[in-house]
């Protein structure tokens, strides 16, 4: 299977609704390693990387994300996978 990375932009009511708790959850249940952190500009910025199946899957949930969330867009950019995560971690 392909390993990816994935650098995802989400923006909306995506800061103060625990969706960065929530995307960690959700990697971790995947498998998935990487970072989650908030942005000044109001939106959640994450990176991903595993397996691609799992990282799409992740991807797919971040077009939701948790039931407060409201997300309006998901900017994302596939990247090749360099394997630096151990873990997936809420960052400041």
């Amino acid at each position: 299977m392909a390993l990816k990375q994935l650098h995802m932009v989400v923006r909306g009511r995506v800061q103060g609704v625990y969706f960065r708790a929530s995307a960690q959850r959700e990697a971790r249940r995947l498998g998935v390693c990487g970072w989650a952190r908030n942005r000044a500009d109001g939106a959640i910025e994450i990176v991903a990387e595993g397996e691609e199946a799992a990282v799409r899957d992740l991807h797919g949930w971040a077009q939701k994300g948790p039931s407060a969330a409201r997300v309006d867009k998901v900017d994302t950019r596939w990247r090749s996978y360099v394997g630096e995560y151990s873990d997936f971690r809420i960052m400041d």
